[in-house]
């Protein structure tokens, strides 16, 4: 059961993560955007869009303006940090599968 666990809490990270990259995408190329027309866009509930709004905001990647949110200057470099740190994560999560399997 633990293991269900585990990689629930992966997999809700990961969705939460997409969910700030797609938005950060859709608001680069149409900001600025409010939450009833992001949550339209990406057809996402709005308490969610909400929130990551939230979350995009404390960590300066996103700014409010009275239109909507905008992209900061920090989202640019924020994605190529991601990038890398995906990449990372691949080469460790690679590792782990392979410690999984010889488990086996």
């Amino acid at each position: 059961m633990a293991k269900i666990t585990l990689m629930g809490s992966i997999d809700d990270e990961l969705e939460l993560l997409e969910r700030h990259i797609r938005m950060l995408r859709t608001l680069r190329e149409n900001e600025p955007m409010g939450i009833i027309r992001l949550s339209e866009h990406l057809k996402i509930p709005q308490h969610k869009i909400r929130y990551s709004l939230r979350m995009l905001e404390k960590e300066g990647l996103i700014k409010p303006t009275p239109e909507g949110a905008i992209c900061s200057p920090e989202a640019e470099k924020y994605i190529f940090e991601l990038d890398e740190a995906i990449a990372d994560a691949i080469v460790n999560l690679k590792r782990i599968r392979r410690m999984v399997r010889d488990s086996l």
